[in-house]
């Protein structure tokens, strides 16, 4: 029983010590200028779920005949088997459950508080207004939603304060919408509920919630990238400042007005120019850094060895 606990533990701490050099790697690489926001974005979103996600576990079980050059790491292997050991193993156990058991009713609260917020916005079709289809996505006026959102995980749809096609000319009602398409066709609420899942199980490792908040930087910025390319840059400054509202972000909607004054300020400075030239190197530099993460920890966890001093 204690060999098979000892083994478990030494593989995450492996997969945790080689995921947690990605994350590294990741804030290092998305410091590079003239790249794409959403190249940056998705590095996030990758570095987020491959803590989560044992690649090198699969590996190691599909491949396992062929993995027998891999070595254990003593430095680590030993320690666990030391911790895993008698009530210290306990004591980490139920420090680890009772933080993670937080996390997930924190999440439950948060989605309920959501739900709520859109039964009081009328979605039971009470002070709702019928709107259209935009690029397959279904687009809907409501009388108490105070900013757009992108609301639903599975369906996504557009919420928009009745009155805003007052508030904003064609063109900045153009830029929102824009903006918030993005989010929807890029099914940006599932990812983050995802990553929101993820942080229930890893809520002690500080650069998981660092991936947390680079996504959701990025998530707004790309798709400010999205409004830019087709030419309403001026008319997203312009709209993002008659929508600013102090309002609270909802867990699961991504909304227009996040990360307002990082967005303003980033749009109304210089243009910044994107040269593809440095996103490839952007990806490959990350792809590489990935791989190789991955085979290192194939390289120290093929069989799950532990090694005992």
């Amino acid at each position: 029983m204690h060999e098979h606990i000892a083994q478990t533990m030494y593989y995450i701490s492996i997969h945790l010590m080689y995921a947690s050099i990605v994350g590294c790697a990741a804030w290092f690489l998305t410091r590079i200028r003239g790249t794409s926001a959403t190249t940056k974005y998705w590095i996030w979103v990758v570095t987020a779920l491959n803590f989560i996600v044992p690649t090198g576990a699969v590996m190691d079980k599909l491949w396992a005949p062929h993995l027998g050059w891999a070595t254990p790491l003593g430095a680590i292997g030993g320690p666990i088997w030391d911790i895993t050991q008698g009530w210290t193993a306990v004591v980490l156990a139920v420090i680890w459950i009772t933080g993670a058991l937080a996390m997930f009713l924190r999440l439950i609260s948060r989605i309920r508080r959501e739900r709520e917020s859109q039964a009081s916005a009328g979605l039971s079709n009470q002070g709702m207004v019928s709107g259209f289809i935009a690029a397959g996505i279904p687009v809907t006026f409501d009388i108490r939603h105070r900013a757009p959102a992108v609301c639903g995980i599975f369906k996504p749809y557009i919420l928009l304060p009745i009155g805003i096609d007052r508030l904003l000319n064609q063109r900045e009602f153009d830029a929102v919408l824009l903006h918030e398409l993005a989010h929807a066709r890029r099914r940006d609420n599932l990812i983050r509920l995802l990553y929101e899942l993820s942080l229930c199980a890893l809520w002690f490792h500080p650069l998981v919630w660092l991936a947390g908040a680079q996504m959701a930087l990025y998530r707004e910025l790309s798709c400010d990238e999205s409004v830019i390319q087709r030419a309403h840059g001026t008319e997203l400054v312009s709209a993002l400042a008659k929508l600013a509202l102090p309002e609270r972000e909802l867990p699961l909607q991504a909304a227009a007005s996040s990360h307002l004054s990082y967005r303003l300020a980033r749009l109304a400075g210089p243009a910044q120019t994107t040269k593809p030239a440095a996103t490839l190197l952007l990806t490959s530099l990350f792809a590489a850094v990935i791989v190789a993460a991955v085979f290192q920890t194939i390289a120290h966890t093929a069989c799950c060895f532990v090694l005992k001093h």
